[in-house]
């Protein structure tokens, strides 16, 4: 990511862009594509660049706008209207685009000077920089991980739960070897279970997890884990009736109603 950056202090962003396309370096655009940080002719020169690319990678492109579209969709949630000078704010505490007013001159008394200023605020041009500054500069902090990358690991439930400030940690002995390792949540309403060294379940048989509710009704399924499954965190939602986590060995398809003992029971109190 380091080198789609040079020589951007200086020419025009279309300009850069071509270098980059040029470069063969078009896949490190992707977040900007996908943010529309770019304008129409470059998006064109964008999109002429990987009709003639080879398949593999148009597909690792359209992968990472896939992305960061969706990670940006499911993480940017309009949940009240914004204010209407929001824009206005940001775009006043971009770096000044005019130059400082001689010692002594009120701007103010200087209507073209203003309009000016106005005119610059408003190019679209400065903004879209701006937007495209931030994406680029995400992706280098995070040393070459794009932007939606970085979102998705961010806004994952599971790193979520682990990342939690209430978050605790149980593990239990699992009937035939290993453990279940659970990390706990009130805050989250959830737990993250991680197998460890746990052998797969005999033939035709699956793990399967279930909350055992605090005020004594039937046990709730969680879903299943087969062999492949084992090597993976499952999450588990809802938590807050639920007085402990318990794992089972049924039938492939799984139960309606667990078949005990139980294999593991993990307690999900505090």
């Amino acid at each position: 990511m380091t080198d789609m950056n040079k020589g951007r202090s200086t020419g025009s962003f279309g300009d850069a862009i071509a270098t980059d396309l040029a470069s063969g370096r078009a896949v490190d655009l992707a977040e900007l594509y996908a943010l529309n940080a770019v304008t129409e002719q470059e998006r064109q020169a964008i999109d002429g660049y990987l009709s003639a690319a080879p398949e593999a990678e148009r597909t690792a492109f359209f992968e990472r706008v896939r992305v960061a579209r969706e990670t940006l969709a499911m993480t940017f949630r309009a949940e009240e209207e914004p204010p209407a000078d929001l824009f206005d704010r940001i775009v006043a505490q971009l770096p000044a685009s005019v130059p400082a007013p001689a010692p002594g001159h009120d701007p103010a008394t200087d209507e073209l000077s203003l309009a000016r200023e106005r005119k610059l605020r408003r190019r679209p041009t400065g903004t879209r920089r701006w937007l495209a500054g931030v994406a680029a500069a995400a992706a280098i902090a995070l040393g070459g991980v794009g932007v939606g990358s970085y979102l998705a690991d961010q806004n994952d439930p599971m790193n979520q739960v682990a990342r939690a400030q209430d978050v605790r940690q149980a593990s239990v002995q699992v009937a035939g070897g290993g453990t279940a390792t659970v990390l706990i949540s009130s805050e989250k309403d959830a737990a993250v279970v991680k197998m460890n060294g746990v052998p797969a379940p005999p033939e035709g048989k699956v793990y399967q997890m279930w909350l055992i509710p605090k005020d004594g009704s039937a046990p709730v399924s969680q879903g299943l884990m087969d062999a492949e499954a084992l090597s993976k965190p499952a999450m588990v939602k809802g938590i807050s009736s639920a007085a402990a986590l318990g794992i089972t060995v049924e039938p492939a398809g799984g139960s309606t109603s667990p078949t005990l003992p139980t294999v593991a029971a993990a307690p999900l109190g505090a």
